[in-house]
């Protein structure tokens, strides 16, 4: 395994991460716990969860994930080997603390004392904003609007502030964000500069070969302010894997079960998937290597957060971390992207 720095603390973590938004609804604790044996066994130390997890999210689903790794840290007895990541959620979840804003002090330490005694472990170590609180653009979105009447939010500088007291209370050791833009990121680091508030260490935002928006804006803060990306979707919600090819739309596959993520499956996106799966095929990898090993080789790059249904999807994935993206192979996959720019944001 490879390692990489948090952010500007003395943690090193894994460059693939263990994502774990499907378990409690694709999979079932036993999947859970064999995922995580196995990932531990490859080197890996770094786990990303959420308190709304698993996924689709609903009142139901709600908490489910988080439980399956506080069960799995009491019967390991390892919880001082894994470095743990949780969200809390932004606003939009009516079953969600009674729904609206949830990053004010008062709601904060609700979400974190859950999450604890989910995850049966007294201390999360990068705690994230799921989504933000303002009206920006998130979640595949295009075409900033103007908002002239924006429903109110709390300040960048008030939820430094609650932040803090968690990180001083020990409950939390590091803080990051998910979904985020140029302009809240920039805000969010000036803020604990001028201010002498905790510095956000870590953005988890989308990133692959069908979806490199990062690179314009975002990949410069990164680098220059030692606040990388932790990359979540690098297959596309599983697309880049070539599954979906041919019109073909398997049995209990995420995109074939549920709605909301259509915006993978469009013609131009499935243009590109035929073209990486022939890059694939020319340099005798699979796509999933391929789609993977680009995401790991980019230096803005903190940890890709991978997902994965069964333990062989699990094996391939990990496995990426062995493929070598060639000089050639990057000129051939920047073609590729100049042809079908960004058709999965």
């Amino acid at each position: 395994m490879k390692f990489r720095k948090l952010g500007n603390t003395n943690l090193d973590v894994s460059l693939i991460c263990l994502g774990t938004m499907t378990w409690g609804t694709q999979n079932s604790e036993k999947d859970a716990f064999e995922q995580m044996d196995y990932s531990v066994d490859q080197g890996i130390n770094f786990f990303d969860t959420a308190e709304i997890y698993s996924v689709p999210p609903d009142s139901v689903s709600y908490g489910k994930t988080e439980k399956m790794i506080g069960n799995w840290f009491e019967k390991r007895k390892n919880r001082d080997k894994i470095i743990l990541a949780s969200k809390i959620a932004g606003p939009g979840c009516d079953w969600i603390r009674g729904g609206g804003n949830n990053f004010s002090e008062e709601k904060i330490s609700e979400a974190i004392n859950g999450s604890l005694e989910r995850l049966k472990t007294d201390y999360i170590d990068l705690y994230q904003l799921h989504w933000p609180e303002r009206s920006t653009n998130f979640f595949g979105r295009r075409d900033y609007k103007v908002h002239e009447k924006e429903p109110e939010w709390n300040s960048f500088e008030s939820i430094l502030e609650a932040l803090e007291k968690f990180i001083k209370s020990g409950k939390i050791r590091y803080i990051g964000m998910s979904n985020e833009t140029p302009y809240g990121l920039s805000r969010y680091i000036e803020l604990s500069k001028s201010k002498n508030l905790p510095r956000m260490m870590s953005v988890q935002n989308p990133y692959s070969l069908v979806n490199r928006t990062y690179e314009i804006g975002m990949s410069e803060i990164s680098i220059r302010e030692k606040c990388g990306l932790l990359a979540y979707y690098p297959l596309a919600s599983g697309a880049l894997s070539g599954k979906y090819r041919n019109n073909q739309m398997p049995k209990n596959t995420r995109l074939t079960l549920f709605k909301g993520w259509e915006r993978f499956l469009n013609p131009l996106a499935k243009k590109a998937y035929d073209e990486y799966y022939k890059l694939s095929q020319e340099y005798n990898i699979t796509m999933v290597q391929l789609a993977q090993a680009f995401v790991n080789s980019r230096p803005f790059i903190t940890s890709n957060i991978i997902g994965a249904t069964t333990l062989d999807q699990l094996k391939e994935n990990i496995g990426s971390i062995n493929v070598k993206i060639s000089k050639e192979m990057m000129e051939r996959i920047d073609l590729i992207h100049n042809n079908n720019p960004n058709p999965s944001p």
